[in-house]
């Protein structure tokens, strides 16, 4: 089966003389809170040797699929077939001794829809009663071991925040299954131990992003023992897979300097693990035994024979290595942060740890690949509803993270969503928690008044990068307006101190057209900052100042769930509907647009116009008086919730292509003033995106835009009669819509923030700060990356201080009292 069925999850499980646990586990699964047209389950029986293929068969319900792959493929081999006899568009691993949670699917997908890079979900693994720990988070250990924190410890009672992470459990995990087979699927080299490590660490380089979800629960009864086939044989493979895993997939440097330790930490950890005395050949050693054989436990060789292993298979390993690094698009700087703590032994002799502290003393393996640390600050919230300030942050930070290592900082507070970055939050006015940030960072990013809020970031002597695509005191000309004449005065003063502020001081800056380009060099000039310094080898200034407008994102939007057409009364499929994205503020013309839809709609009825947010998701910008003023006129000219339909509410990010795709056009109209002359309006990039035609304002860069390249029609501000013609254009020409569309397709690929955003990466991969304040000597030339903590050795109050903290972030206060216990029966 290949083909792919659109919202269908195919569930693989693989049996290996498990047959009870599998039936049980069959039973589960139809039980959980899943459409059954949408389930579709996948047994492997994987070479049992037994009753078992024949037992599933007859037990089992008729619409499994149960597949005989005649041999033991491992657990790699045995996934892979049958991800291969599936057919679903999501494919999901459960172990056979697993029981789903009710929400184990729904809680996944639902995340998987936060956003289309997210390439796979790891889910909360619990053990059978629900009190233990299987997995809640990923780390990696500097010698290519995986591990899972926590595991076998009291359950945290709060379920903890979805997250970014290298690897989930194979024991229950979900994977979109293009991203599956693009990746190869599981390494079946590695049979068993560590393939779904080395599957999400290919998975993130590929640029692709793998979340823990903890509602997406999955209980494990037990784990599988290798005791029939002797335990030296699970100390082989987890050698050997370390080392796979490492190999494939660092980069070159840290590849270089870490690999040998790796080696040499292996042999170390065998000859402890087998309690042998490595000095015995040392011809000082007074052994003058000549035999040439000798007993050596054979834990001891599961060391010697992974690393041989290793060397057997080089050639097959060097060609997955250069396919994964040839097509990698993460840097390892900023993978390091899902490395999670990479400083963690794995065995305890004193001998081992003397030889664990002196191969970290020696080599370079601990403190991560160099990279540029950048600092993204936004003043609005960040969360499944995001207004464009949020948004413009979130696209600059991800863009950013592929290379460096990102943190987005905002003012207002992070909800319920995910990120490939970190994401904190800083109070206005907690100068001390910015401060941090600032010590932290290399390059400080930030928009809107970041800087008027804090004294670290004035007096920070970082790469500053200041975006000012927003023209604030111009929006305070026309936003203020109505308030008292004072007010309106100190309120454009204050705006236009605020930016004169950040542009004495900036290194770098990004507006959002050329207008505005040309705008702000005539404010730089009265700064003083267009002097020769800056003009020396620029002379158009590019190395100061960038175009760098919103963008889109290149994923073309995929049409989920109905929002509008049979949801909402008087949408249905024949109507013609007008959506205008966004919000409304004081300094757009709604009115002018409503009475040309009601006009229109004399003769169309059919004709829909949908606001589709006027409550904004910052709780700091209030409903401005144009919403109330708009639905006054619509209920005057008799059309409010009928024509004309206001979203009381503010539509989610991801759930925005919805709406977009339902609609026939889109609209954006705007008074004439100089607020128009220099706005950018994001909206524009929304219908550019859903592939609309759109009818605009005449008097900013998206007007003269539409006009240039024929992508609808730009009409005169306040024209209602044109306004009108216009409406009836772009709804009901079937060859001028077409024409339209395709204009719009075309010229939509050069605004994507892949292509927008390349002046800001740019600069950041060789950051420097600018001409002119080096020139005056505020600044030294040249750029200095901040350096990296020494690593302390880990023992003493100090450490333990930061166990305690750390366990109880993660468990709680019974993980700490049963550490407590186990280091004083070490101890004992």
């Amino acid at each position: 089966m290949t083909a792919r069925n659109p919202g269908v999850v195919s569930v693989v499980l693989v049996n290996f003389r498990g047959t009870d646990d599998t039936l049980q586990a069959l039973r589960y699964l139809r039980e959980i809170d899943w459409p059954a047209e949408r389930l579709e389950i996948v047994v492997v029986e994987n070479g049992s040797g037994d009753d078992s293929l024949e037992r599933l068969r007859a037990e089992a319900d008729p619409s499994v699929v149960i597949v005989d792959s005649q041999e033991n493929l491992g657990f790699a081999g045995g996934c892979n077939l049958g991800v291969a006899k599936s057919s679903g568009e999501f494919v999901a691993f459960l172990n056979n001794d697993a029981r789903p949670d009710d929400a184990w699917i729904r809680a996944a997908l639902a995340r998987f829809g936060e956003n289309a890079r997210i390439g796979a979900i790891a889910s909360r693994v619990l053990d059978w009663e629900g009190e233990k720990v299987d997995y809640i988070d990923a780390a990696l250990t500097w010698f290519g071991m995986g591990y899972k924190p926590l595991t076998a410890e009291p359950a945290p009672t709060d379920d903890g925040r979805a997250h970014d992470v290298l690897f989930g459990t194979g024991s229950a995990m979900f994977v979109r299954r293009d991203v599956f087979d693009a990746l190869g699927g599981f390494d079946e080299s590695y049979f068993m131990f560590f393939e779904d490590v080395d599957l999400g660490w290919r998975l993130n380089l590929a640029g692709w992003r793998y979340v823990y979800e903890p509602a997406s629960v999955a209980f494990h009864k037990h784990h599988a023992s290798m005791g029939g086939f002797g335990a030296y044989k699970e100390d082989y493979l987890l050698e050997r897979n370390a080392l796979y895993t490492q190999y494939k997939n660092l980069g070159e440097e840290a590849l270089g300097t870490t690999l040998q330790a790796t080696m040499a930490l292996s042999v170390r950890r065998g000859t402890e693990k087998g309690g042998v005395d490595s000095t015995a050949f040392d011809l000082r050693s007074g052994d003058d035994d000549s035999a040439a054989t000798t007993d050596v436990p054979k834990v001891v060789l599961s060391s010697l024979y992974a690393i041989d292993q290793f060397v057997e298979h080089l050639p097959e390993l060097r060609a997955k290595r250069e396919e994964i690094q040839a097509t990698r698009v993460v840097s390892d700087a900023q993978l390091w942060r899902l490395f999670g703590q990479n400083d963690a032994p794995s065995f305890t002799t004193d001998r081992y740890l003397e030889g664990y502290e002196s191969l970290v003393e020696s080599f370079d393996v601990l403190g991560g690949p160099a990279g540029i640390k950048v600092l993204v600050i936004t003043g609005d919230p960040l969360g499944p509803r995001m207004a464009g300030p949020a948004i413009r942050a979130w696209n600059i930070a991800e863009a950013l993270s592929a290379r460096h290592s990102v943190t987005l900082a905002s003012l207002e507070g992070v909800g319920d969503i995910t990120a490939p970055f970190d994401l904190v939050t800083v109070r206005p006015g907690d100068d001390r928690a910015m401060k941090a940030l600032e010590q932290w960072a290399d390059v400080i990013v930030f928009q809107g008044l970041a800087m008027a809020l804090f004294e670290s970031i004035r007096t920070s002597a970082k790469i500053i990068v200041a975006d000012i695509y927003d023209p604030m005191h111009l929006e305070q000309l026309e936003q203020a307006r109505q308030l008292p004449e004072a007010q309106w005065k100190r309120q454009v003063s204050d705006a236009t101190e605020v930016l004169n502020e950040q542009l004495a001081r900036a290194d770098f800056f990004l507006c959002a057209s050329e207008r505005q380009k040309h705008f702000y060099l005539g404010q730089l000039a009265g700064l003083g900052r267009v002097n020769p310094a800056t003009y020396e080898g620029d002379p158009d200034l590019d190395g100061l100042i960038a175009v760098v407008p919103f963008g889109l994102s290149s994923e073309p939007p995929v049409h989920v769930k109905p929002v509008l057409r049979g949801v909402r009364e008087g949408f249905g499929d024949d109507e013609k509907i007008l959506i205008w994205s966004g919000g409304l503020y004081n300094w757009f013309d709604p009115q002018t647009l409503i009475r040309a839809v009601a006009e229109v709609a004399e003769s169309h009825p059919e004709t829909r116009l949908f606001f589709q947010g006027v409550k904004h998701p910052h709780p700091g910008v209030p409903e401005m008086e144009i919403v109330a003023e708009s639905r006054r006129l619509a209920a005057e000219l008799g059309v409010l919730d009928s024509v004309v339909v206001f979203n009381d509410t503010w539509v989610e990010f991801a759930d925005r292509q919805n709406y977009l795709l339902e609609a026939d056009a889109g609209v954006s109209t705007h008074h004439a003033h100089i607020e128009t002359t220099f706005s950018f309006r994001t909206r524009i990039l929304d219908y550019l995106w859903a592939g609309l035609p759109m009818v605009v304002t005449e008097g900013d860069h998206f007007a003269d835009l539409v006009r240039s390249e024929s992508l609808g029609v730009a009409v005169p501000a306040g024209d209602v009669d044109a306004l009108a013609e216009a409406l009836e254009k772009v709804l009901f020409d079937a060859d001028f819509r077409r024409r339209s569309i395709d204009n719009v397709e075309r010229v939509r690929q050069s605004y994507t923030w892949e292509a927008v955003l390349a002046p800001l990466v740019e600069f950041v991969d060789s950051p420097h700060h600018a001409a002119d304040l080096v020139a005056d000597g505020t600044f030294a030339p040249g750029f200095v990356p901040s350096s990296r903590p020494a690593r302390r050795k880990k023992h003493g109050l100090r450490h333990d201080a930061e166990l305690v903290v750390h366990y109880l972030r993660n468990g709680g206060p019974q993980v700490v009292a049963r550490k407590v216990q186990n280091r004083l029966r070490r101890k004992r």
